[in-house]
């Protein structure tokens, strides 16, 4: 062992040559460090580590393993264990300890554990509950012996290897039908009667769902569980008991498994019973239902009524009888259905009330007094059956009741007679025809004096006989015979009967009626035989007779006249008459012996010809010799004749002459055919006659063969007769009796087969045919042609188990024969009905300490069900554990006994009542148990009599006291339960013991008081003794006694009050305790008086000193509370009361009076702390919205309020802005409109209302009203059977039921009612029905403060209006409901508006859709690119009528900003130097501004979508470009009133990026900022006038400048909108100028550089249009920039001249302004000046370019150090929406001429001289005042009240621009070659006024801009800053700068003019800016725009 150890440390310095060494130290110390630890190793430690873990962790080993695991799974790979535990080298040795189970086994080779599972399974679940394994693997160290245990402990996962289990089979549950949608409806899978799955964890977890049945397709939808894991049923949808009465609920109950594949399920059935609930109201009978619904048709009861009937005599018959029934038929318990009560709702004419009555429960209808026929003819009822128990949907049925006439006339016939024809052909129901041709009907006219000759008098006609054949109609004053059955004339062709008429009472004559039946040719002529046999003989004599044919026809007339002729066969030797039919032999024949012939012989009648009739017969004739022995011969061989079977005996049938040759006797007998006898052959005559009655059932025929005999041999000839016997009904329909006549069949059910009934008749045709009917019981069974017995409608045993079922069978003749037959049908039960109890509840008093086992009920309850096993409990629940432990019920007799005895006293309870429910069941059935409340209250049994405190009791009275006062007061105490019977003690007085004291002093029964009965007037020192008893009201009722002495005083001892009665002033509410009220006072004989009040200070208010009588407040008083007391006081002497007696008297007692006085102390409440209400968009102003009311305690005018609205700024974009939008009356709170809210709806107001008390002065409160705007689209009408003035009576009642069932859906929302009216009906809903009305409604939503839309109102109202109908019925009147909940008519009529578009208009509509939406993107691309063609031609215009003079000819500026700045612009100053900006400082300003203007144009961009309506860019004063948008808004402005205002940028962030780090002298800045509303000078910052070259000329160059504007009355001028072109612009002031100088008297019109001579006269001024003027400014703009392209290119503002003008340097700051300021001439525009918001993004779509305004200033350089410059800033704000007229001309100035200057000015210049003179003798001249300003809006932000101003240096000379006319001639051009002109382009070429295209261009954008939504932006506030005062270092530098040019230049002269002299300075006042702002209102007034 030692020589491992140490290879092992030698094995260390081997292998470290595998490091390369980076330090030999480190690395040696290491080294030595570790051969040190393997040298002082002990080499024995080692064998110490055998049977130790090798792995890191915890001790144990755990691992899990699944449930169910097969059989040697491996638990544990390698247990890691030191140590070998096999083979030679074996250290160790492994085994297995605490393996209880055997589950484990060891494989110690390799240190594995596996699962040992051989016979059995690894079941975590129950029984075996195996869920974990734990052994312990043992390791023995071999070497040294220690033995480790290591734990492994193994872990059985859950496998869902178990589906769940229902607890039962099936469940089961019955609900009401009525059960209102979301109830829980069974909840019987909570706990353990669900589902259980024995899994574990989520494989046990139970959730429940409802699955499809497809036997019942409904349940699924019907019901829900929607929390599954616990399994409660809800339900889904509204049960109908009527439609479905069982539910077959398949639920499911699955595990939760992770993986849903895996998961198992378990299903069960849940049976849920529908139980009838009182859903349907009653109907009227008979009802018939229309369609396939449940609804009847209308149905209307008939009722006649004599005139002036006895109301007692008479019985009002109705036809049908007036019944209703409920249509819910099966409610349980039987006793809960309802009654049906009877009323009449309303009827015509409206006195119907005095005639008749309904009676309320039998519907009877009485007559309450007689009718006078005279006044009312027919009552028209309305009558209403409706249930007694308050349902609210009742049935209504009509009933008509007729007025009939007195009957005291008999009705009478018109005629005496009538005679009627009809044809027997006429088929049934043919009308009776008043003459032969039948052209007219029969009419038979019966009338009855009663009744009025116009009206049907509704008589009843009847038939004497032959009534069977005709009817006559039934109603009108005609009446009409009709035909009921076929005729047959030659059966009858006549009948005579009598017609009667009667009227119910009387009869009238009876009239013969005669109809005559007209024969129709309907018979064939008929022969006797089909065939003749004749024998002649040759001796016959030539026309001799051989046969006469007889046919015979029944037809009547030529109907019946037949005509005989042969057809064939005679071979021209017989002939046969035509009339007669005899055949004879012709006159030319001879017979040949044995010869024979056949003749055919035809009959025909002489009908018409197209319906004639005939028949043939067969003549055999055979000729024989002649021979005397021929026998006789019958006619014919044989005979046919029918006879009826009830023909009478003795009738001759026949008559059978046969013909004897030789004429010998002939005699007749019947030799076979008739073996009854029933016929007769008379034997000389040859009669057949009828001897017997022959039966057709019994033979319906027979043939006779007869013989006539001559009586010699061979004499004998025969012939056959064939008589049939015809049928009648003369057999009654016979019931088959081997059918069963006691039949059963099951209840409740419908078509249910019942039994068969079969009936024969041997008649023949329609008399034998059967049909049957049932006599009874119609409604309940039916029976078809084959005698097969049904129920038609569901049985109930219970009503009825036996019905005796009569059925009727009857054959089919006219009179049929009927028999009966009586089957006893008996209706099978089932078990459909649950057990009821005999009680719904019983109530039962049990008195206290009853013994145990008192029966104290007797339950009993009945099943109409057969064999019901009844069974009684109690039904306990988890919390009425108590009631099984106190009661018990007898299952079987259901006797209800106690199971203890129970004490009252002990019970907590003051009236201690148990209630629980006891149920009965039928244990063989599956009807759910019926149930009963049982009440058992326990009475207190008087366990105590009342106890006296005191046994005896004294009291003292004075001698003279009243009736009433106190003497003393006794008490008892009872121990009974207070509040119990046997608790309350009351007191009276034993009259019999002293009934003297009793007559005097009595006890008030309940206080104890001992009074006076009487006045006193008893002696003094008496002593009086009085028995009280104390008695209580238990059972029994027990009392006790006490004894009460009462003496007299002395009157010397009682004290007397001063006053009866004390009425102190009153005290404040706010008076502070100890407050002293009052002083009370009494006096006695040397007695010492005690003051005590003894009533009205109960709450201790008050307190009174007993020696002083001195009364002080003791509490705060509160005069809400209480504003009054009455105190009453006694006064006693000390003595007295030493003894605790009291003897109160007349004088001792006195009455305090104390009022309190109100103080303003409440602050008034609000009845509601938001009050919503709506306002339709058409309202008119001052329309009243609401009503507010605030409440205060107080009272006077501290409770009389002025309220008042606070109306803040709109906080949402979906507010309005409410300013202004309310006004309420201050008095009556009364919140009416105040402005017009069109197309506002869904949008609301939202605002405050403060109540103030005492008129305004005292303590305030505030509400919140929401206010929101809606109209028709949002409501809903309610239509109602009511007038509207119930409605408007009731409407605060019936709109809080509303607002009630709303909020049940949207807590919160407000019902507004806003019309009530009649019911319109009709087309166009034009008609107003007044007996109804409609309610107009909205709903206002609280949390959105919207109306709620007008579908889900729908829902809410129309789903309960079931349940807001009963809460109507309070009121509305009887049968008051509401009808429906309807949209209203606006709504529906644009939506069939809508509908009605046919195909055409669609087709139309589409395609005009289809067009726009093509036609968009061109039209939206034509307007972008005149937009830009139209921005880019107005800046070029603008561009180059601004151009500096010096523009280099050699090419065009790229871009505007290389076009204004990268060109070097060259001036001279400060003695002739160039000055410069280097290339630096150039781009310098210039990138300054481009990234200014750049970022402006990028922030017009948010959210992706255009910003409208916005401030513009950062530059206040820039040209047109594209960074600047056209816009017709004004920039100042936002939407919401609020000020633009640059939060990005300071004031000296601007100053020193527009002019670096300057500084001017103060006084240099003011006085051109002052010049600003000089006279003859536009808005601008200051004026001066030079040379005509100067910039104040108007010639100077244009430049970009940012600038801002923020001074308040810069605002003011800035609010105002102008828009001009410049053209115009310049016009008016040329015109203003003009009008100036010639009210001036001047020779000259301008200030500056013009010609004296041009303007002096009026006569010179040009008569020249606005147009013309406008094109002649135009010609000259465009002349001076031909001239201004010639010159230097470097314009006199360029950045880098600016810069090199304001240096930091001194140098710079050596100019002087020592030349006189003098009022410029004002030149032509030459700055735009906007306005904008630093902090505000701009607006992306193009402005309408401002006005171009002038800013002019002299500058000069070196050579002209006296020139100054001044700067005139005007800001322009937007145009109006619509181009505004142009400005009238300015008025006339009324300045007084200028004061002369204080040097002398220069000669005047002639009018020839190139440059006119400059003007010296100005002055300031007086602002007229301006007319009144527009109202101002909101203040300005301070950030706008700023100044901003600069000067500019002075610039190189430039021509003024003004009119071609008053231009002088421009100087020469530089001998340099001209550049190439800048030719204007596009529409600039023809442009005449710019203003108007911009106003266009404006307005077009504006249109598409519109629609844009602006972004808000609130403004911060800065410190605002002084107009003059507060100018800042700017000025002052600006003052400084210009003493020193005044110092070193200022004896420099100015150019121009002519003139070498200086104008003297000219000091001008310091106006203040409202100068400013009538300077604009007078320029432009018709430009300024109210905002």
């Amino acid at each position: 062992m030692v020589m491992k150890m140490v290879g092992v440390c030698s094995m260390g310095p081997l292998s470290w040559g595998r490091f390369k060494w980076p330090g030999i130290t480190g690395i040696g110390v290491l080294y030595l460090l570790l051969l040190s630890t393997c040298l002082g190793q002990d080499t024995e430690d080692w064998q110490y580590d055998e049977c130790k873990l090798s792995r890191s962790g915890p001790p144990a080993t755990i691992v899990a393993i699944d449930e169910e695991s097969p059989n040697g799974t491996l638990l544990v790979e390698n247990m890691q264990i030191n140590g070998v535990a096999e083979g030679p080298d074996r250290t160790i040795s492994l085994s297995l300890r605490d393996n209880n189970g055997h589950w484990v086994i060891l494989d110690a080779s390799k240190q594995a554990l596996y699962l040992n599972s051989t016979g059995r399974v690894l079941d975590r679940d129950p029984p075996s509950y195996i869920q974990s394994i734990v052994v312990q693997v043992q390791c023995t160290n071999e070497l040294v012996g220690t033995v480790i245990l290591h734990e492994v402990r193994i872990v059985v996962r859950d496998r869902n290897d178990n589906a769940p289990r229902f607890q039962q089979p099936t469940y089961y549950v019955a609900i009401n039908e009525l059960t209102p949608i979301g109830t829980t409806i069974f909840s019987g899978f909570w706990g353990k009667n669900g589902a259980t799955d024995i899994d574990d964890g989520p494989n046990g977890q139970i959730e429940y769902t409802i699955q499809y049945n497809p036997n019942d397709p409904t349940a699924n939808r019907t019901f829900d569980i929607p929390l599954t894991l616990f399994g409660s049923v809800i339900l889904r949808e509204r049960l109908n008991y009527e439609e479905i009465t069982r539910y077959l609920v398949i639920i499911q109950a699955n595990d939760r498994a992770p993986y849903p594949s895996d998961r198992r399920t378990a299903t069960t059935t849940l049976t849920v019973d529908v139980l009838d609930g009182d859903d349907l109201g009653p109907m009227f009978l008979p009802c018939t239902l229309v369609g396939n619904t449940r609804d009847c048709s209308p149905i209307t009861y008939r009722a006649n009524i004599l005139e002036l009937t006895d109301p007692v005599s008479v019985k009002v018959n109705v036809t049908p009888p007036i019944q209703a029934v409920d249509q819910d038929r099966n409610i349980q318990p039987p006793s809960d259905r309802p009654g049906i009560l009877y009323s009449i709702l309303i009827g015509k004419p409206e006195s119907y009330a005095e005639f008749f009555s309904l009676n309320r429960t039998t519907a009877e209808l009485l007559l309450l007094k007689p009718i006078d026929r005279e006044l009312y003819h027919r009552f028209d009822l309305v009558i209403k059956a409706e249930q007694d128990n308050g349902h609210p949907l009742p049935a209504f049925a009509n009933l008509q009741i007729e007025v009939l006439d007195e009957n005291n006339q008999a009705p009478y016939f018109l005629e005496s007679s009538y005679h009627g024809y009809v044809s027997e052909a006429s088929p049934v129901g043919t009308t009776i025809a008043t003459n032969a041709s039948l052209s007219a009907a029969l009419s038979i006219i019966a009338l009855d004096n009663d009744v009025e000759e116009t009206r049907d008098p509704h008589l009843e006609f009847s038939l004497d006989s032959y009534s069977t054949i005709f009817s006559v109609s039934a109603t009108g004053i005609r009446r009409y015979l009709t035909l009921l059955q076929p005729l047959d004339r030659e059966t009858q062709d006549l009948y005579t009967f009598t017609v009667v008429a009667s009227d119910g009472v009387q009869q009238s004559i009876p009239v013969t009626v005669t109809i005559t039946v007209l024969d129709a040719n309907d018979n064939t002529p008929a022969f006797a035989n089909i065939s003749y046999s004749v024998n002649l003989y040759t001796d016959v004599m030539p026309g001799e007779t051989v046969l006469q044919l007889s046919a015979v026809d029944g037809d009547a007339g030529p109907n019946g006249q037949v005509t005989y002729r042969i057809l064939a066969g005679d071979q021209g030797h017989f002939l046969i008459d035509n009339n007669t039919g005899i055949i004879t032999v012709a006159a030319w024949v001879d017979l040949t012996v044995g010869r024979s012939y056949a003749l055919t012989v035809e009959a025909m009648d002489n009908g018409p010809e197209p319906h004639r009739r005939s028949s043939i017969t067969t003549v055999y004739i055979e000729v024989l010799p002649p021979n005397n022995q021929s026998p006789p011969r019958f006619p014919r061989q044989h005979y046919s004749l029918e006879i009826s079977e009830a023909m009478r005996t003795g009738a001759t049938l026949l008559n059978l002459q046969a013909m004897d040759r030789e004429r010998d006797p002939i005699s007749y007998i019947i030799q076979s055919g008739d073996p009854q006898r029933h016929f007769i052959l008379q034997q000389m005559t040859g009669h057949l006659v009828l001897d017997k009655a022959v039966d057709r059932e019994y033979l319906d025929h027979y043939t006779l063969v007869v013989t006539a005999s001559d009586g010699h041999p061979d004499g004998t000839s025969t012939a056959t007769v064939n008589i049939v016997v015809t049928d009648v009904n003369d057999n009654d329909p016979l019931f088959d009796s081997s059918l069963p006549v006691n039949l059963t069949v099951i209840e409740e059910q419908v078509h249910a087969y019942v039994g068969q009934v079969k009936a024969t008749d041997p008649d023949l045709g329609s008399s034998g045919q059967v049909h049957y009917r049932l006599v009874n019981h119609q409604d309940l069974f039916s029976v078809n042609a084959s005698g097969a017995i049904r129920t038609s409608a569901p049985l109930d045993r219970e009503v009825k188990g036996h019905y005796d079922l009569i059925v009727e069978a009857g054959d089919g003749a006219v009179d049929p024969r009927r028999s009966r037959l009586t089957l006893s049908v008996t209706v099978l039960d089932v078990d459909d009905n649950s057990p009821i109890f005999t009680q719904p509840s019983y109530i039962i008093s049990l008195p206290e300490n009853s013994p145990k086992d008192t029966v104290i009920l007797q339950l009993k309850a009945i099943d109409a069900d057969l064999g019901s096993n009844l069974t009684y409990r109690i039904r306990i629940d988890k919390l009425d554990q108590e009631i099984s432990q106190l009661f018990r019920v007898d299952p079987v007799t259901g006797e209800l006994s106690t199971l203890k005895v129970l004490d009252y006293e002990s019970l907590n309870d003051p009236e201690p009542t148990y209630t629980f429910t006891v149920e009965v069941l039928d244990t063989g059935g599956t009807m759910p148990p019926g149930l009963a409340t049982i009440s058992v209250k326990i009475m207190d049994m008087n366990d105590f009599p009342p106890v006296f405190t005191q046994s005896v009791y004294r009291g003292m009275v004075a001698p003279n006291a009243v009736k009433g006062t106190t003497v003393t007061m006794v008490m008892a105490n009872d121990s009974d339960p207070m509040g119990t019977p046997a608790g309350l003690v009351r007191y009276k007085v034993d009259q019999e013991a002293y009934p003297y004291s009793a007559s005097i002093f009595d006890v008030e029964e309940e206080t104890g008081h001992v009074v006076t009965r009487v006045n006193l007037n008893e002696e003094p020192n008496l002593q009086f003794n009085l028995v009280v008893v104390a008695y209580d009201a238990g059972e029994p009722v027990k009392e006790n006694r006490t004894l009460v002495e009462i003496t007299v005083l002395q009157p010397s001892v009682i004290p007397v009050f001063t006053q009866e009665e004390y009425r102190f002033l009153p005290v404040s509410e706010k008076a502070p305790l100890g407050t002293r009220v009052g002083v009370i006072m009494a006096a006695a004989v040397n007695q010492t008086i005690i003051y005590s009040i003894i009533e009205g200070n109960e709450g201790g208010a008050f307190i009174l000193n007993d020696t002083t009588g001195v009364i002080s407040t003791a509490k705060f008083l509160d005069y809400e509370t209480n504003a009054s007391y009455v105190l009453k006081v006694e006064a006693d002497s000390m003595g007295l009361v030493s003894s605790n007696f009291r003897a109160p008297s007349k004088t001792n007692t006195a009455k305090v009076m104390i009022d309190v006085r109100d103080e303003n102390d409440h602050p008034p409440v609000f009845t509601k702390p938001l009050y919503i209400g709506g306002v339709t968009e058409d309202a008119k102003s001052f329309t009243s919205v609401l009503q507010v009311q605030a409440l205060d305690k107080d009272t006077g005018n501290y409770s009389s309020m002025l309220y008042r609205l606070i109306i803040r700024p709109p906080a949402g974009k979906d507010s309005k802005d409410s300013k202004d939008g309310f006004v309420i009356e201050p008095y009556t709170g009364v919140v009416k409109t105040a402005i017009m809210y069109r197309n506002m709806r869904r949008s609301y107001f939202k605002f405050e209302v403060v109540a103030t008390d005492n008129y305004g002065q005292g303590h305030s409160s505030k509400a919140e009203i929401v206010v929101s705007v809606v109209n028709q689209l949002d409501m809903q009408v309610v239509v109602s059977n009511v007038p509207p003035t119930v409605v408007e009576k009731n409407k605060d009642q019936l709109l809080s039921i509303l607002e009630r069932y709303v909020q049940d859906q949207i807590p919160g929302a407000k019902v507004v009612m806003e019309t009530i009216g009649p019911h319109r009906y009709g087309d166009g809903m034009e008609q107003e029905d007044y007996s109804k009305s409609e309610l107009m409604v909205y709903a206002i939503d609280p949390l959105t403060n919207r109306a709620v839309s007008r579908q889900e109102l729908y829902k809410f109202l129309d789903g309960k209006l079931l349940d807001i109908n009963k809460e109507f019925q309070s009121y509305l009147p009887p049968g008051g409901r509401i009808l429906e909940i309807r949209t209203p008519e606006v709504v529906t009529s644009v939506k069939k508006a809508v509908q009605t578009v046919g195909y055409t208009e669609g087709a139309l509509l589409a395609l005009a859709v289809i067009i726009i939406i093509c036609c968009a993107p061109a039209i939206l691309i034509v307007i972008i690119t005149y937009r830009q063609r139209q921005a880019e031609c107005t800046k070029t215009a603008r561009i180059q009528m601004a151009l500096p003079t010096g523009k280099p000819g050699g090419g065009t500026a790229n871009n505007l900003y290389e076009e204004l700045g990268d060109n070097a612009i060259r001036t001279k100053h400060g003695g002739g130097g160039g000055g410069s900006l280097d290339e630096t400082d150039r781009q310098r300003l210039i990138s300054d501004f481009a990234t200014r203007a750049i970022a402006a144009h990028r922030q017009c961009v948010a959210n992706g979508g255009v910003l409208n309506n916005l401030p513009k860019s950062e530059s206040s004063i820039t040209f047109l470009s594209d960074e600047n948008p056209l816009t017709i808004k004004n920039p100042i402005y936002h939407e919401d009133g609020t000020l633009s205002s640059p939060e990005n940028l300071g004031r000296n962030r601007r100053r020193r990026d527009l002019l670096g780090n300057l500084t001017l002298p103060r006084k240099g800045l003011r006085e051109p900022w002052f010049r600003l509303s000089s006279p003859g000078s536009d808005f601008g910052f200051g004026g001066y006038s030079g040379s005509d070259s100067g910039w104040g000329s108007g010639g100077g160059h244009r430049w970009t400048l940012p600038s801002r504007l923020h001074r308040r009355e810069m605002y003011d001028a800035l609010r105002r909108q102008v828009v001009m072109d410049p053209v115009q612009w310049e016009h008016e002031l040329l015109k203003a100028e003009f009008k100036e100088s010639k009210d001036a008297g001047l020779d000259s019109g301008f200030d500056r550089g013009l010609d004296s001579d041009l303007m002096g006269s009026p006569s010179q001024e040009p008569k020249l249009s606005v147009k013309e003027q406008a094109r002649q400014f135009e010609q000259q703009a465009r002349q001076e920039m031909r001239q201004m392209q010639g010159r230097d290119s470097r314009g006199s503002m360029s950045p880098d001249y600016l810069l090199s003008v304001f240096p930091e340097s001194p140098h710079h700051q050596t100019w002087t302004h020592n030349v006189p300021v003098v009022q410029a001439t004002e030149g032509p525009p030459s700055i735009i000046i906007t306005q904008s918001d630093g902090g505000t993004p701009p607006p992306s779509h193009k402005p309408t370019p401002p006005v171009l305004r002038r800013f002019g200033a002299n500058l000069t350089g070196s050579q002209c150090a006296d020139d100054r410059f001044q700067v005139n800033l005007e800001v322009i704000p937007n145009p109006p929406s619509s181009p505004p007229p142009p400005p009238p001309p300015p008025p006339p100035p009324s300045f007084p001429p200028p004061p002369p200057p204080t040097s002398s000015p220069p000669p005047h210049q002639p009018s020839s001289s190139p440059l006119p003179p400059t003007l010296s003798n100005h002055t300031e001249k007086p602002t007229p005042p301006p007319p009144p300003p527009p109202p101002l809006p909101p203040p300005m932000s301070p950030s706008l009240l700023r100044p901003s101003t600069f000067v500019l240096p002075s610039i190189s000379k430039a021509p003024t621009l003004r009119p071609v006319s008053l231009r002088p001639p421009p100087p020469p051009l530089p001998a340099d070659p001209e550049p190439p002109r800048k030719e204007l382009k596009g529409i600039l070429k023809n442009i005449h006024n710019i203003a108007e295209i911009e106003k266009s261009v404006a307005n077009m954008f504006s249109q598409i801009d519109q629609k844009q939504i602006p972004l808000k932006v609130s403004m911060k506030s800065r410190h605002s800053v002084d107009s003059t005062d507060s100018l800042d270092s700017l000025d002052a530098v600006i003052e400084g700068g210009a003493e020193g040019e005044r110092e070193g230049g200022g004896g420099e002269k100015r150019e121009g003019g002519g003139g070498d002299d200086a104008q003297p300075k000219q000091i001008q006042t310091k106006p203040n800016m409202d100068s400013i702002v009538e300077e604009l209102e007078k320029r432009f007034p018709s430009q300024s725009t109210e905002l």
